[in-house]
């Protein structure tokens, strides 16, 4: 799976996976962006700590508004 993650189809930077990070929070993406972003978690430890900050955070901000 990491080799075709490495692939040049599916191959995103870590700037262009952060942005689809952040736009997964706001809203489900379609399937082409979600799929190059899949697989670049995959093959990215970086960007794959990075999205688990997101999701920390989105958990956290949910927690807020359900104590209001």
């Amino acid at each position: 799976m990491r080799n075709l993650a490495r692939h040049p189809l599916f191959r995103i930077t870590c700037q262009h996976a952060s942005r689809l990070l952040s736009q997964r929070m706001e809203h489900p993406l379609p399937w082409p962006p979600r799929l190059r972003l899949r697989l670049h978690l995959l093959a990215c430890d970086a960007c794959t700590r990075v999205a688990g900050q997101f999701e920390a955070m989105r958990l956290a901000l949910q927690s807020w508004r359900e104590r209001d």
